[in-house]
Parts: C-alpha cells; structure tokens; sequence
C-alpha cells in the first residue's frame, strides 16, 4: 500500500464531515500504482470470460418495470467472482450487441475473499483506521465488486439506500468506494442529497420466500422525514484513486453512461457483525463460513 495509515486529523475531519452530510470523499486514498493494479486485473477478469458457458445473467436494477436481478447466479455470487451483463449489451436473439469486454455491468460479489489485489485494499490498516473512526466495533466486509459503467450504454442507477439491500438490525451498512477511472457527470458519476442519511429505510430487498427471485418489502417507517427525497442532488466528480464513504442510508443515484468514456470503480461494503443479519437478505454466507472480519 502507498501508506500504511492516514493522518488521524485529515481522517477525523472526514468523520466528521460524513457523519453530517452521509458521504465524504478523501482524494488520492489510492495511489496511482494501486489503481492501475486494479485495473489491470479487472481487464483480466473482462478478458478471461467465456461467454459460451456463462448462464447470461443481466443486471438489472428493477426500472422500467422489469424484476431486480435474483437467479441463482446471482445467489451463488456472494462469495465468487461472477459475471453480470448491462441490460443494454444483449439484444432480443440473447446474442452481444457489442464485444464481450465493454458488455459487463458488474463483476462480484467476492472479490475482497478471491482476489489479492483487492483483498490488500478492502482489509488494508487505512480501510481499518477508517472504520474504526466512523465508530464500527466489529465492521464486517461483504458485497465487493467491480462496477463498470460502459460506454454510451452504461445504465442508470435509481435512487435508493444501500441499508435497503443489505439490512441489519438496527441499521449500520457502509459504504467504501474507489475511483478507478476519472468520473464525471458525463460518464455516470455518484449522485447524492446531503444529510438525507436522516430518511429512514422504507423497504428491504429479500430473497422471496419460496427462495427463487427477489423482491421488495415494505418495512414500518417514519414519514415525517421523506421530504429529503425531493431535495437536489450533489454530483461527486473525482479523480482515479478517490475514496467515496457512503453512509448506509443516504440516496444516491447515478445517470446512464451516454458519452464514450467508460466509469470503472470498485467498492464493498461493512456492517456490524454483532447485529441481527437475517435470513431474508440476499446476501448469505454458507453454513461453514462467515463474513469476513475487517478489525
């Protein structure tokens, strides 16, 4: 790693600064050899996939009507390095409407446990440090992944709360995610309202019960804060290398990747190990293993 910690100052200023707004960016958290590591083993992975024996499984974040992504593909990922395509990428003949590479949405979900160059970053002393100083007693790391907003067919991001998706009790996901490429408005960068980490979570995502698919639940709430929702997002353009924290209940959002630069980052996220982690999240361990301990 470039350096083993952080200075405390520019950490506790950070603290401080997500702790009111629910993100904060720290410029240049990696350096430029850690990212362009990264990126060379991403480029492998868009490389090494065989698109003959890959079931095809589109990402989809539930717009337009169509149901969120929930095969058992997509189950099976918690832990692997799995392959998930654009919804723009495949068209009605199930056939690629463009090379396999700048085809993917996303790679996921076990990066940080299957892969050294991103197991260093996700469990490094400054991610620990980090963690530490956002309060998190026994902050456990899940969801790893490569987001990859490809051009001019990357897709939107709706609104929503990463708590939605991986729900805890009381709620304590976070969110830790790097800048491989410089993102802009133009290529699809993170969107968020400020202080809307004060809007409670309204539903949950949930393997259905008969344990095919996925689907929403709506859970008891407070009503009195949704005006959150109607205020303006903040765009956070920043350069390769940037960490963006994000709190597990601000909005955000991200715009479709119409210009022909590409969004590359990666990112995972942490919850508290002590509190209730349920049977109806998507996300589960298998019966011998457990989610991986950060501190």
């Amino acid at each position: 790693m470039s350096t083993d910690i952080l200075d405390q100052k520019l950490v506790d200023s950070t603290v401080e600064f997500f702790n009111e707004n629910g993100g904060a960016v720290i410029p240049d958290f990696l350096s430029q050899e850690e990212v362009a590591s990264m990126r060379a083993e991403a480029q492998r992975l868009l490389e090494e996939l065989d698109v003959a024996t890959h079931p095809m499984t589109v990402f989809s974040t539930g717009t337009q009507g169509k149901e969120h992504v929930g095969d058992n593909y997509f189950f099976d990922s918690w832990d692997n390095v799995s392959y998930f395509f654009e919804e723009g990428a495949i068209g009605e003949d199930g056939k690629l409407k463009v090379e396999k590479e700048k085809s993917i949405n996303k790679i996921g979900h076990g990066l940080h446990n299957k892969l050294p160059v991103f197991r260093d970053v996700s469990l490094s002393p400054k991610i620990k440090q980090l963690a530490k100083s956002m309060g998190m007693k026994d902050p456990r790391v899940l969801q790893s992944m490569l987001i990859f907003k490809q051009p001019e067919i990357g897709g939107l991001v709706p609104p929503h709360q990463d708590s939605t998706f991986l729900y805890t009790e009381p709620v304590s996901a976070r969110g830790f995610w790097f800048a491989l490429e410089d993102c802009t408005l133009d290529n699809g960068c993170l969107e968020y309202i400020p202080k809307s980490h004060s809007v409670p979570i309204s539903k949950r995502f949930v393997r259905k019960e008969d344990g095919f698919g996925t689907t929403f639940i709506d859970i008891p709430h407070d009503k009195s804060l949704l005006d959150k929702e109607n205020e303006p997002y903040v765009p956070l353009e920043v350069k390769a290398g940037s960490l963006v924290l994000i709190h597990g209940n601000v909005l955000h959002r991200s715009s479709p990747n119409l210009s022909t630069k590409s969004r590359w980052i990666y990112t995972f996220h942490c919850i508290e190990g002590d509190y209730e982690y349920d049977e109806k999240n998507w996300l589960q361990p298998s019966a011998d293993s457990e989610l991986t301990r950060l501190l």
